[in-house]
């Protein structure tokens, strides 16, 4: 079925009562006694990727005529759970939340569905408990396109290092195995050194330091997001592989996110591709289904008219899955992927005001 945006008849005499501002990670907040009231809580403020999605979202409430509370729980579940109860305290109407613990925020899904609180989680999918809808990219096809890409680039043979995030959320799992089950089935000559992260910066560049000191014939780096750039570049440049693709000594590097540094290191050949997900959609479309449960429609898997579709991932579950491509510098197709090139106007991380 096709979605439509869901605007109030009054939207007119609406927009001139709402008064929306930037949101901070103590929450700043916007209210108007004829708008709906709903609740954001943004994952974490300390990456490019994330603090874009803070950008984007008073933004689009905006434009959907939505009064907005936010909080940040700092990749910290249980800052999380205690964001929904202040949430319940303000009367909030809809949530919208990235829980990177996926496992753990199940209670409190259960608590906000007892109390007709409808949530729509960004980015993430809870591993358990009920959602209104996931707005999210297709994560395994974000391994799948990294391995096809460095896998076409080393002809098939070689070593990669994965640099992985979180294992406690869908996303690093989805990543991870799916890189490791296309470089099995597609380049079985290529050696993965798998290495959890925990979506820290630090963490990734000590271990990409020791994986290259113990084999420095490495020819690759997959990082699941680009919380592991400035520390990845730190460390070729030491150790003298920061160098462009016409070298030999180059070592390919695949990132994931879309940011504007990695659009930019890709045209000046510090990396060489990316898997660009959309914070500027993750935004629009967390907000859009708040509103839409707040007015009662209802979903069905099939595509919708932006470029994505909806798919039902368990019973009562729908994911909306949004486009995510992969970015290079020559817009060329590896291993039956086609990619966009860096400086395509379409792509948010050139658009970022």
């Amino acid at each position: 079925m096709r979605l439509t945006t869901v605007l109030c008849s009054t939207a007119s005499a609406v927009s001139a009562l709402v008064l929306l501002s930037a949101c901070s990670s103590s929450g700043t907040t916007a209210t108007s006694s004829d708008t709906p009231l709903v609740g954001v809580d943004y994952p974490r403020s300390d990456t490019d990727f994330w603090n874009s999605y803070i950008k984007y979202t008073p933004e689009y409430a905006k434009e959907l005529g939505l009064s907005l509370k936010t909080t940040n729980s700092q990749n910290d579940v249980a800052k999380l759970t205690a964001n929904a109860q202040t949430f319940i305290s303000q009367g909030v109407k809809g949530l919208a939340m990235a829980p990177q613990d996926t496992a753990a925020i199940a209670p409190t899904l259960a608590q906000l569905e007892a109390k007709k609180i409808p949530v729509v989680t960004v980015d993430t999918r809870p591993d358990s408990g009920k959602v209104y809808m996931v707005v999210r990219a297709d994560n395994r096809a974000y391994g799948e396109k990294a391995c096809q890409y460095l896998g076409t680039k080393l002809a098939g043979k070689g070593k990669v290092v994965m640099l992985q995030g979180d294992l406690a959320s869908i996303n690093g799992r989805d990543r991870t195995e799916a890189f490791n089950d296309c470089m099995k089935k597609n380049f079985p000559n290529i050696t993965v050194f798998g290495e959890a992260t925990n979506w820290d910066g630090a963490v990734a560049a000590q271990k990409l330091q020791t994986d290259l000191t113990a084999h420095p014939d490495i020819k690759g780096v997959y990082m699941q997001s680009s919380f592991a750039l400035s520390g990845t570049l730190q460390v070729l440049k030491q150790k003298g592989l920061l160098v462009g693709p016409e070298d030999e000594k180059h070592v390919f590097v695949v990132s994931n996110d879309g940011i504007p540094e990695e659009l930019k290191s890709i045209a000046e050949g510090k990396i060489d591709a990316t898997v660009s997900q959309p914070a500027d959609l993750y935004a629009k479309y967390a907000l859009y289904y708040l509103k839409a449960a707040m007015d009662g429609k209802t979903f069905k898997p099939g595509k919708t008219d932006h470029d994505s579709t909806i798919v039902q991932v368990r019973d009562g579950l729908l994911e909306d899955q949004l486009a995510a491509p992969l970015v290079t510098a020559d817009g060329g197709t590896y291993g039956g992927v086609t990619s966009l090139k860096s400086t395509d106007t379409s792509l948010w991380g050139n658009n970022l005001g």
